[in-house]
């Protein structure tokens, strides 16, 4: 009953893990508004906060987008106005988008 108990302790003392939301592609497209006017643009270069070029993310594995977005709406990644665009993402918000753009060729 002892090795039962501890066994069941450790098992409640476990920080319970929150499932990713499973991203829609459809969802996604209705989303990009906001992505387009940079994102949509070929060999678009920005010049705010510094010029640089602005990175294609057709084609891009969702991870890596949900990833990013996720930096930039905590602020570990820092651009003005992808924090900002970041901010109003939902966990779904970003999921979606990453379906969306993972199905475009670069």
């Amino acid at each position: 009953m002892k090795k039962i108990l501890g066994v069941m302790v450790l098992f409640l003392a476990l920080p319970a893990f929150a499932q990713a939301p499973v991203g829609n592609a459809q969802a996604g497209k209705a989303k990009t508004s906001m992505c387009e006017g940079c994102h949509g643009v070929p060999g678009y270069r920005t010049a705010y906060p510094h010029v640089y070029r602005v990175p294609k993310i057709d084609g891009q594995q969702p991870v890596y987008i949900v990833n990013a977005l996720q930096a930039y709406k905590s602020g570990a990644r820092s651009h003005p106005t992808m924090q900002a665009i970041a901010q109003g993402q939902s966990d779904q918000d970003m999921a979606d988008l990453a379906a969306f753009y993972s199905t475009l060729n670069q």
